[in-house]
């Protein structure tokens, strides 16, 4: 019986090491491939936008505008200019840029506060209201839409920047991954700050607040682009064109105003990315570290 035992042992001792050499190789072919899936989009995107109204409708497609290979310089980026002084355009640029930015910074100051409540301060009921606050993320945005409108319209805050700021100033997501990440530092310098006299507020400010720099760092990318794209909020609360934010007004330039003109909606898409992938590559250190270090206890 021993004979067999050995050569299926050797055999499979075979097998693993095969697996243990083809195994990264395979993985890296596998993530290059998935990477080209979502990458050749985006590319295709940046070359449109260089391209003339017939080349980025030509059939079959081509990949490379002429102005790169004939070398017309000049008119390179004559479909940025046109979308540019297009109308409004930079009054949207301006109402996404406020919104963002309002948006972010009463996300650092609510959701970290609410955050270091729920993780540090002990008051009846807290974990049960946090879970019930957990809940209304499950709740589907199409359902509050009808209400949401009606409350708003009657407080007098359609096309205004109220409508899509102060509802947006604390995000239950945002409160989570703080009380998350405060869980993860330890309470012995909670507990020592009390000793010393610190009040609630000044450890929340001088201690912990210094601690997380990184949960801050995710959470100002994360509400950046999520604000900076937002779509839907501008369409359902804002009637007036002066108030659209740069995606709803990119929308109507490609419907209205340069039908079946591809490349000028290209360009204008690439002005709305292009905030956004700057954010991320700048601080995408802090950003992983936030995510990474937020489950951990």
């Amino acid at each position: 019986m021993n004979p067999p035992r050995t050569a299926t042992k050797i055999k499979r001792n075979k097998v693993t090491e095969l697996w243990k050499r083809i195994k990264r190789p395979l993985i890296y072919i596998i993530l290059i491939a998935v990477a080209f899936v979502y990458f050749t989009p985006f590319v295709y995107s940046i070359l449109g936008s260089f391209m003339t109204t017939s080349e980025v409708r030509a059939y079959p497609p081509t990949f490379l505008p002429s102005k790169f290979i004939t070398g017309e310089w000049s008119t390179l980026l004559d479909n940025y200019a046109e979308i540019w002084r297009a109308m409004h355009f930079l009054r949207w640029i301006f109402n996404s840029v406020f919104v963002a930015v309002s948006v972010t910074i009463g996300n650092l100051f609510f959701a970290s506060l609410a955050g270091y409540a729920f993780a540090r301060l002990k008051f009846p009921g807290r974990d049960k209201f946090f879970m019930l606050l957990l809940g209304t993320m499950m709740i589907p945005g199409a359902v509050t839409m009808i209400p949401g409108y009606i409350i708003y319209a009657r407080l007098g805050w359609l096309d205004t920047y109220y409508v899509l700021i102060i509802p947006a100033l604390a995000s239950v997501f945002n409160i989570f991954l703080m009380r998350q990440f405060y869980q993860t530092i330890p309470e012995d310098l909670f507990d020592a700050a009390r000793m010393d006299g610190c009040s609630l507020f000044g450890i929340f400010w001088r201690i912990m607040l210094p601690l997380t720099r990184p949960a801050l760092a995710a959470l100002a990318i994360y509400t950046f682009m999520g604000q900076w794209n937002n779509f839907m909020g501008p369409l359902l609360y804002m009637s007036d064109m002066d108030m659209w934010t740069l995606p709803l007004g990119i929308t109507w330039i490609g419907r209205e105003t340069y039908f079946e003109r591809y490349n000028i909606v290209l360009a204008g898409s690439m002005f709305n990315a292009l905030p956004t992938l700057i954010v991320f590559i700048i601080f995408q250190k802090y950003f992983i570290k936030g995510i990474a270090l937020t489950g951990l206890k």
